[in-house]
């Protein structure tokens, strides 16, 4: 009786199922009147009535089959007839939808959200739709269910949620694929134009996923200045993926002989956000021409591979991430700081014909603190060379010695007087001032050596620490790569710079202000098997 119980899910107040089949009438009757002394029978009539999953009102499996995940529910449709009904609720679906790809939109009427759907289009998607075209080109809605939207739209395109690097020779870039509303976009981020590095990032549509009919998930390629058209995904596998435009017509601008120009002229606007006569040093002209040719030639078909965004600890420098960095002549570009034990590394996520994306562009030893002269004696680029070259020199002997990294030692700035400063009897000044006021979290005085250029002078006259680095450097084509030294320079947990010795030359970064959804990396072995990734490719 007590397995009875447990497979029919019934009460001992109403009998078991399986033993009343059994019996004719007069037996059930009979049985009914007399005693069960089963003990195991008579402890489950002890305790509370039971009841099965089958019984519950349908309003209560709703709101249960609503608390799982999206990926069980098919399985739960293969029970029985009643679930497999039950799941049609689209009830079920939009709460799916919501809480795993945060889409709040109604289906039904989507001004109930505060925005109407001309707006969700015209400003999300394609803000030059002309008002004629958009009831012809609009998905529709009201036809739809939200378990089409979560089977063959959300769940099937997963996989290319996230942060990606395309594969533009040594350009590299970022995109970021997101839920947006109803539909799937892949956003490029782009730096602010040069040499405005504390600017937000710029970011355009490269392509789209919607449903505009059910059950049928449609990619449209949004390049070029004539609205979307066909286009096409393929998931090569899980970390990479491939698009394709089936109609490059629409990349062209309409003008005849002057079609090339216009093109180059409107790609210049857009990237650098100023004309080419605006630009006098003829060393950027033709390498910004050089970028214009060669990106041109992937408008057709890209490929990209997954990224992570860096890992964090509480004894992390300041948070790594992406930031956002000046590079002479080739414009801003994109790096991604992480912390790997006693180094940091800058890897580069876009690139430039010299140094590729995907290389280690900065690296720095943060167990070899640098403590700079005062204001006057740091103008002295000399002095600051004599510094860092102190370092490097014994690094170098460490290594040809076979020896791990000694106990770090901070090469001090030695004032116009010959001793330094802090080992002085006198009262602190000069470095060791800068030390203790650096110690106590005021932070030291900064300046540029004289001779030293930038292409950002705004730039922080107050910094935190600085520690010894290498910077990579290269000929055109990533010919006869080298690292050389260089100093870098914390100021705050947004801002840091690089000072390249050799180059006489100094860069700026500050921190990319954006939140990425799905950019987490699933262990810190996957991170930096990442990074080995993108730097072979380009090696």
């Amino acid at each position: 009786m007590a397995v009875c119980a447990r497979l029919c899910g019934v009460g001992p107040a109403r009998g078991c199922r399986r033993r009343q089949q059994r019996r004719g009438p007069a037996e059930t009757a009979a049985g009914d009147s007399e005693a069960d002394t089963d003990p195991e029978e008579e402890r489950i009539e002890a305790g509370p009535a039971r009841c099965s999953l089958l019984e519950l009102p349908p309003e209560l499996l709703v709101e249960i089959f609503a608390s799982l995940p999206g990926t069980d529910l098919p399985s739960l449709a293969q029970v029985c007839s009643r679930f497999r009904r039950i799941l049609h609720t689209d009830t079920i679906w939009r709460r799916r939808c919501r809480e795993e790809y945060g889409v709040c939109e109604n289906l039904r009427k989507l001004e109930i959200t505060g925005v109407s759907c001309r707006d969700v289009y015209a400003k999300r998607i394609n803000p030059r739709v002309k008002s004629g075209r958009f009831m012809k080109i609009l998905p529709d809605y009201e036809h739809m269910e939200y378990r089409d939207v979560y089977t063959c739209l959300l769940h099937r395109y997963r996989h290319i949620l996230g942060l990606w690097q395309p594969d533009i020779g040594p350009y590299g870039g970022l995109l970021n694929v997101v839920v947006d509303g109803l539909f799937i976009i892949g956003w490029m981020y782009l730096p602010p134009h040069d040499p405005h590095v504390g600017d937000p990032m710029r970011f355009k549509p490269l392509f789209r996923i919607h449903l505009m009919e059910r059950k049928s998930a449609t990619v449209e390629c949004m390049y070029g200045h004539k609205g979307p058209h066909n286009g096409h995904i393929q998931i090569v596998k899980r970390d990479e993926f491939s698009t394709k435009c089936n109609q490059t017509d629409h990349h062209r601008m309409s003008g005849g002989r002057q079609e090339g120009t216009w093109e180059f002229r409107t790609w210049l606007r857009e990237e650098w956000g100023r004309t080419l006569e605006d630009i006098f040093h003829e060393h950027m002209q033709e390498l910004i021409l050089m970028k214009f040719i060669y990106t041109s030639q992937y408008d057709n078909c890209l490929t990209y591979r997954r990224i992570y965004l860096p890992p964090s600890h509480p004894d992390d420098l300041i948070k790594p991430g992406l930031f956002k960095g000046t590079y002479g002549s080739h414009g801003l570009e994109i790096v991604m700081l992480s912390f790997h034990g006693s180094r940091a590394r800058g890897t580069k996520i876009t690139g430039d014909p010299n140094i590729p994306a995907g290389q280690q562009t900065v690296e720095i030893d943060l167990q070899r603190r640098i403590q700079l002269p005062d204001v006057e004696n740091l103008r002295n680029f000399n002095e600051l060379s004599r510094i860092v070259l102190e370092v490097r020199e014994q690094v170098r002997q460490e290594q040809e010695a076979g020896e791990g990294p000694a106990t770090p030692r901070e090469p001090s700035a030695k004032g116009p007087e010959g001793p330094p400063a802090k080992d002085s009897k006198e009262p602190a000044s000069g470095a060791g001032a800068a030390e203790e006021s650096a110690s106590s979290g005021q932070g030291q005085p900064f300046v540029l050596p004289v001779g030293v250029s930038s292409r950002n002078e705004d730039y922080p006259r107050t910094c935190r620490l600085c520690f010894y680095g290498t910077g990579l450097i290269a000929g055109h084509g990533f010919t006869s790569p080298e690292r050389t030294p260089g100093v870098f320079v914390l100021f705050d947990e947004d801002r840091f710079g690089f000072l390249w010795l050799e180059l006489k030359s100094f860069s700026l970064y500050s921190r990319v202000q954006a939140t990425f959804q799905n950019a987490d990396a699933p262990s810190p072995q996957a991170f930096d098997e990442m990074l080995r990734n993108i730097q072979s490719l380009t090696s």
